[in-house]
């Protein structure tokens, strides 16, 4: 904002000294003056609408790359829960994932109420007395990959960063914390921010790592899903890329 504002006031500077070239300047020098003041004075003009355009052409690369971005890492969070989900924990080797996802299938079940003779209260009471129970049924199985992904086959490909500096691959992490003495397992995928937009202005790049809050944006230094400081599956960017829960 201030550098705007310094090059409009430089503009409108230049463009005062030569009304006053042109008043008091000899006329046999004010050729060389008027030529060079007005060189400057579109030097100045064209530097003030890309300190404009500039940031405009980033916001809209920057939603771009972030969409791409964020797409593979829903993916890789949706193979991560189904993971969990068969398996009890969370995989930080991608090939691993992608094995999982063509080899592994959910089991199918369907939970119903009923009840059975409780022997114990039966005895109390010299009358036959009855519990509620969940009886979890077994109807079958499907594969992951079908229910993931259909007939896609885009998991194989969901590591790698699909923008911005090429080859790089998404980071990948798993374990488990302790809450109340109960191990949890926990994951985080992640790509830093300056990989993403490598090729962009340093200086908005640099804005862009200072972003605090998801509202509108992608908090922080890097676009991440799921935490290994927290139990939590959320992705750091605002609703408007997509899903983040």
């Amino acid at each position: 904002m201030w550098t705007l504002i310094i090059i409009v006031a430089v503009v409108v500077l230049t463009i005062v000294l030569v009304k006053l070239v042109d008043k008091f300047i000899p006329t046999k020098f004010k050729p060389v003056l008027m030529i060079a003041l007005w060189v400057m004075i579109a030097f100045l003009g064209y530097s003030t609408f890309k300190s404009i355009y500039n940031p405009v052409l980033f916001d809209q690369e920057k939603e771009k790359r972030y969409t791409a971005v964020i797409k593979n890492l829903v993916d890789i969070r949706s193979a991560e829960m189904a993971h969990r989900q068969v398996t009890g924990q969370f995989t930080d080797n991608f090939d691993n994932l992608v094995k999982f996802i063509e080899e592994a299938k959910f089991t199918i079940t369907q939970r119903k109420d009923s009840s059975v003779k409780d022997a114990a209260l039966s005895k109390q009471f010299g009358i036959d007395m009855y519990k509620s129970i969940v009886v979890i049924d077994t109807l079958g199985t499907v594969p992951v990959k079908d229910s993931l992904f259909k007939n896609s086959d885009r998991y194989k490909t969901m590591m790698n960063v699909p923008v911005g500096k090429p080859g790089e691959k998404f980071e990948l992490q798993a374990g488990f914390i302790e809450k109340d003495g109960i191990k949890i397992p926990v994951f985080q995928a992640s790509v830093k921010k300056n990989v993403v937009l490598y090729d962009q202005d340093e200086d908005l790049i640099a804005q862009e790592n200072q972003v605090l809050s998801s509202v509108v944006g992608v908090t922080g230094d890097a676009i991440t899903v799921g935490s290994m400081r927290e139990s939590s599956t959320s992705g750091n960017w605002s609703k408007t890329y997509g899903n983040n829960e």
